[in-house]
């Protein structure tokens, strides 16, 4: 039966996207009274990786810089703790949560409007609220291009430069948005001479470009931002998939090979699909377009009875069944090109060619006017619908390939172990490259994108827990991977910033910017190394992501689950039968 469910969900996609609009996000800062005060903040899935929800004094929607500057030096003066909060709360960590619970919001929701284009300099300034998809299709009205972005564009400016977010590539300056800032201006708090506020301007060459470009927010608020642009060009995309058996041996080339190259791995399947993925001539025929099935309006219904076969199987041990639905899946994805159309309706073989625009990201289902909630995206907490923890980390190609062996070594000696992952559509691999920015990548690597089922119940373990938690650990500490800053379960970050060379540097910026620590809050000095730990101990802690098991009570006795060592790095410790 659940074989057919996702072959149902595939076709409900398709159909529905074409003919019913979307339920809009909801906000994701509630307050209880019309001042804007006493208020919540979540973010887009409705919860954080603690099941916390962070609490504030109040919100503000500055509309210009000015009004920007006022409320941070407001803020300044009366020694509030402040953060920042975007449009749409993509970020999974504990970003946007200020200080304690008498501190301020500051949502760029309203920043959001385009500075300047200068085509004859290939650059272009927005405030920091604006989304990728504006950026996108602004700076393609005038013939230009952002080479490099994620693929959801649904995340603010200032919020994937603050997590460091990324597409894929080993080329040019590489694929990280914030390696593509010249220019950049942040408000940050002043001492009483400075009326309790700052405007920086930072230009390509100013250090402190390389502490501001990727900051988690700690060091105040940025206002503008100056991308370097390239003229518009077109792609060409060809999925392939293969066995994985030399995947450790592929990785390494083909990125080098293909501009745009990535790879989506299926461990339990023994597949990976191989993205080629090159620019081609602006005269070569062909006008595609890249509208992701994932990212689509989907039918709540369909969502609903999807997350219900998952917990079913998932509460009858039934891996047989997660690996059917798997294969269904992933097959029903490769078949339709991953949402590829080569003339922006139908899919009728590759390569498919397009103009960047059209191809390098997408987020139909934000794209939408309300519908009451007949459809959503995927992870709408306001539906039944995907609820899972997201692990992102990249490793360093020097050791990439065995990484990749130790997790084949995990399949064989569990062969379906890994189906779960596959259900979302399994390993996304990116190619990196060493960053500029102190707290970006250290070195040219591969990241691991992988999303996998959450019980809601935070006391109920996973089918095959131990496997993904050996998976994250051995990344983690084996491999010395760096976390993404925006997604993650608290594991991942436990001692990260010793792996930064300049992390020191950066603290440096962090105590000039913001003495006080007024932008701070209790996860970023956790994860800078400041004070306390990022790592929560109690009942049931392991399972969670939020710390590494040393008792069997940090896992689920009483549902057969108890602290163990891993199967294939013994070092670590996961909870499993």
């Amino acid at each position: 039966m659940s074989m057919w469910f996702f072959f149902l969900h595939l076709i409900f996609i398709f159909v529905l996207s074409l003919i019913l609009v979307c339920s809009i996000p909801d906000e994701y800062i509630k307050c209880s009274s019309l001042n804007n005060t006493n208020c919540t903040l979540t973010n887009a899935y409705g919860i954080f990786p603690d099941r916390s929800v962070c609490k504030a004094r109040g919100v503000t929607y500055p509309t210009t810089e000015e009004e920007l500057i006022s409320t941070v030096a407001y803020g300044t003066r009366y020694e509030i703790p402040m953060k920042v909060a975007t449009r749409y709360a993509h970020s999974i960590p504990k970003l946007a949560c200020p200080r304690g619970e008498e501190g301020l919001i500051i949502s760029t929701k309203n920043l959001n409007h385009v500075v300047e284009i200068n085509v004859e300099e290939l650059t272009m300034t927005v405030e920091s609220g604006a989304t990728l998809r504006q950026l996108i299709s602004e700076a393609a009205k005038v013939g230009l291009a952002l080479p490099y972005t994620p693929y959801w564009w649904g995340l603010s400016l200032g919020g994937l430069l603050t997590t460091g977010a990324h597409g894929s590539t080993l080329w040019g300056k590489g694929s990280a948005v914030h390696d593509h800032v010249v220019g950049l201006r942040i408000v940050s708090p002043g001492g009483p001479e400075d009326g309790y506020v700052k405007v920086r301007i930072l230009s390509h060459g100013d250090e402190d470009l390389n502490a501001a470009t990727v900051s988690l927010g700690v060091l105040g608020v940025i206002s503008q931002v100056t991308l370097s642009l390239q003229p518009m060009f077109k792609r060409s995309i060809t999925y392939l998939s293969k066995d994985d058996s030399d995947l450790g041996d592929q990785v390494l080339d083909f990125g080098k090979q293909h501009e745009f190259a990535d790879i989506t791995w299926h461990p339990s399947q023994r597949r990976a699909v191989y993205r080629i993925d090159d620019r081609v001539s602006p005269n070569t025929s062909g006008d595609g377009l890249y509208d992701s099935i994932g990212f689509r309006p989907t039918s709540s219904l369909a969502l609903a009875v999807i997350r219900t076969t998952e917990e079913n199987q998932e509460s009858m041990n039934d891996a047989f069944g997660k690996c059917s639905s798997a294969k269904l899946f992933t097959s029903g994805l490769l078949a339709t090109a991953y949402g590829l159309t080569n003339d922006g309706v139908l899919f009728t073989g590759y390569p498919v060619i397009g103009y960047q625009n059209r191809i390098q990201s997408s987020g139909a289902c934000l794209d939408a006017p309300d519908d009451a909630k007949i459809t959503a995206c995927g992870w709408d907490s306001r539906i039944k619908g995907e609820f899972y923890h997201q692990t992102a980390f990249t490793i360093s190609f020097s050791v990439v390939k065995n990484f990749i062996q130790d997790v084949q070594k995990l399949v064989e000696i569990a062969p379906e172990s890994l189906c779960g992952t596959e259900m979302y559509n399994g390993f996304l691999l990116r190619y990196v490259t060493a960053s500029t920015a102190y707290l970006g990548k250290q070195d040219d690597g591969v990241d691991f994108d992988i999303t996998y089922y959450r019980s809601r119940d935070p006391m109920i373990p996973r089918l095959y827990e131990g496997i993904l938690e050996e998976i994250e650990q051995m990344a983690v500490f084996k491999y010395e991977a760096l976390p993404h800053w925006g997604k993650n379960r608290n594991v991942a970050f436990d001692g990260v910033i010793k792996k930064y060379k300049k992390g020191e540097e950066f603290l440096k910026v962090k105590d000039v910017y913001d003495p006080m620590g007024l932008f701070s809050n209790e996860w970023t000095d956790q994860v800078l190394g400041l004070k306390g730990e990022v790592t929560i101990e109690k009942e049931g802690c392991g399972l969670e992501g939020l710390c590494i098991c040393s008792e069997d009570i940090h896992c689920a006795p009483s549902n057969g689950y108890f602290c163990r060592p891993g199967k294939v790095f013994r070092d670590a410790r996961v909870c499993t039968p």
